[in-house]
């Protein structure tokens, strides 16, 4: 790398650190404000940090690999997540959260099952199940940063005593960039996140841009539409996916029918299946929730999560779009003769694309960008995970009557723990699609049932939660342990078969697991206290079939009225995941140079927004904190 570069990327790690630890004062006054901020932050702030803390290295590299192989049409995986429950968060799930004025997701659960036995076993396996996602997004995090960095950088940190190998180059970059970003983390808790987030957006921004202006000025429309079919660009698609690649690159297509999503019309199936259950579960306990927890109010918690959806799709698809199509003009011809062509082969595309095809200066600017992506998202687990441990499981349970400076101690003792199991098992992942896949469809899996008879069955109890919490657990992680193992079972076993589907297609089994788990712990034990479902009734006020209780608030007090706005928030559900897409194809038909899709994106991205100001943001406007 030039020496410009080098500097570029020096100056920006020591600002972020020195702004994380300068600014860490504020968090020594107690728990709230270092995993909270105090409720103190600005809702647009929050909004910048939350959609930072999206705009990971990891993630960026697979969908640049995913966009470059299967064309437009590619943003279809991102519902693998799925991307769009951060609309129902915006349309009404924010709203109903922060309405709890808790500091967590479990300890939230506790205004819905109440603190009893049953409401505690609810309490313990949503902190379990936050602990258990935070490790494993880390261990994400470890295999994507660590591939990123060895192909950009020069230098070689493989460590050996005598024969014997202990660190590869890549696990050894991992290490000491997490190291750098867990220590600013840990040291100011939400303020310093937030700070620091706040920063690396507008890094992260200014480099996609760079990026985006040097691909259009460097390469024509005629080297670009060379490459590109009209499959490539089509956003629609059939039931099995055709020929995306010309007969020069044929490479490509065959890959594509070995990579597992040839049914592309089952996988959109099965990711809108799994899709709407996740999207209404709401999100996992994580940082999307620390920020909504966060936010001074009602109100301010559903801006946040609007403004955090309008601003992270544009930027992040520019500058994956541009380094998409310089893949396409200058590495493309040269991968598709290689006769062992694999996905390992997209998750590299990013880095080379970088190291060899981006200029000086802006080179430093792009990977200070994408390193702060990392550090940005790796801090936000850091600071949500610990939480858990501190305030729902150590000082509920076992020392609840500490200071303040104690309890923010063993807060940061807990975040070396869980970065260090993290790192321990991003030791043994495979590759960055398999941890993806994992945690997307399994991990996940396991959450959806119970987390969506929370919000719309009453009689849905703290057993019922904790059981269906548990077996969705318990099977996804047999998944990942089938998935790491999947060479060493008998041809032709069950085992064998398992261990070779993709994650997704087991979505529905993990589903009937913790769904059968919620409905049995429900049914073999008594029901949640009335007067626990009052109160919690009466403040959230979800739709659904809450008809028992509604009827004994009705007859206690005469005006009290339920909620009548699921049709309204589905319609605006809808009408946002069309905006949210918009907002990913506009700039990818952009820098392809498809204007006229381009043109047609941009005008469907104004009349949603036109539409959900009426039907969403006015009626935000009218919420009374």
């Amino acid at each position: 790398m030039n020496s410009i570069d080098v500097a570029i990327i020096i100056f920006y790690i020591l600002l972020t650190i020195g702004i994380g630890i300068w600014i860490s004062k504020k968090a020594s006054q107690g728990l709230d404000d270092y995993f909270l901020g105090g409720n103190s932050i600005k809702w647009y702030y929050l909004g910048l940090s939350n959609g930072s803390g999206m705009f990971d290295v990891s993630g960026t590299a697979w969908m640049v690999g995913v966009l470059f192989l299967y064309g437009v049409k590619s943003f279809f995986f991102m519902w693998l997540w799925p991307i769009w429950n951060q609309i129902f968060v915006m349309m009404f799930l924010a709203v109903w959260i922060r309405k709890s004025n808790t500091m967590t997701g479990s300890e939230w659960i506790l205004t819905r099952f109440g603190n009893d036995k049953a409401g505690r076993a609810s309490h313990i396996i949503v902190a379990v199940f936050a602990i258990i996602s935070t490790i494993g997004f880390i261990a994400y995090f470890f295999e994507g940063i660590g591939k990123f960095m060895t192909i950009i950088l020069p230098w070689d940190l493989t460590l050996h005593f005598g024969d014997m190998l202990l660190l590869t180059s890549e696990q050894a970059y991992a290490l000491l960039v997490i190291f750098l970003t867990t220590i600013y983390t840990i040291k100011g808790g939400m303020f310093s996140v937030v700070a620091t987030e706040v920063l690396q957006y507008g890094i992260m921004v200014v480099a996609g841009l760079l990026v985006a202006a040097y691909t259009l000025i460097t390469y024509t429309d005629v080297q670009v539409n060379s490459l590109i079919t009209e499959e490539w660009k089509n956003v629609f698609f059939s039931p099995e996916l055709g020929p995306h690649w010309g007969e020069k690159l044929q490479a490509f297509n065959n890959l594509i029918d070995t990579e597992g999503y040839k049914m592309f019309g089952s996988l959109v199936g099965m990711s809108l299946f799994k899709g709407f259950f996740a999207s209404i579960a709401g999100p996992t306990p994580s940082y999307d929730l620390q920020r909504i927890l966060s936010t001074k109010s009602v109100k301010e918690a559903a801006y946040m999560s609007g403004f955090t959806n309008l601003i992270l799709f544009i930027p992040r698809y520019l500058l994956i779009a541009g380094i998409v199509v310089i893949a396409l003009v200058a590495l493309a011809p040269e991968m598709a003769i290689n006769p062992n062509l694999s996905g390992a082969d997209l998750e590299v595309i990013m880095p080379k694309v970088i190291n060899l095809h981006i200029p000086v200066g802006i080179k430093g600017l792009l990977l200070a960008g994408l390193l702060a992506a990392f550090m940005s998202t790796f801090s936000a687990f850091v600071n949500a995970g610990p939480a858990y441990i501190v305030n729902d499981l150590y000082k509920k349970y076992f020392k609840p009557n500490e200071t303040s400076e104690h309890y923010i101690r063993i807060s940061q003792i807990a975040s070396f723990l869980v970065v260090g199991l993290g790192v321990f098992m991003g030791f043994f992942a495979d590759s960055i699609n398999s941890l993806t896949l994992w945690i997307t469809s399994a991990l996940f899996g396991g959450y959806v049932a119970a987390n969506f008879l929370k919000w719309v069955w009453w009689r849905f109890n703290g057993w019922g939660y904790f059981w269906g919490m548990l077996s969705g657990l318990i099977v996804a992680s047999l998944e990942f342990v089938l998935e790491q193992n999947k060479g060493n079972f008998a041809t032709g076993s069950l085992l064998e078969t398992l261990s070779g589907m993709q994650a997704i297609y087991l979505f529905p089994i993990i589903l009937v697991f913790s769904a059968l788990g919620c409905i049995l712990g429900t049914y073999l034990s008594q029901p949640t206290d009335m007067e626990v479902l009052k109160s919690f009734y009466t403040n959230v006020r979800p739709w659904g079939w809450w008809k028992p209780v509604y009827k004994t608030l009705k007859n206690e007090d005469r005006s009290f009225q339920k909620n009548n706005d699921f049709t309204n928030d589905m319609f605006n559900c809808v009408i946002g995941i069309v905006w949210q897409s918009s907002m990913i194809v506009l700039p990818v038909y952009f820098m392809i140079r498809d204007y006229p899709k381009a043109i047609a994106s941009l005008i469907i991205f104004l009349i949603t927004s036109i539409v959900l100001k009426y039907t969403w943001l006015d009626k935000v406007r009218e919420i009374k904190d």
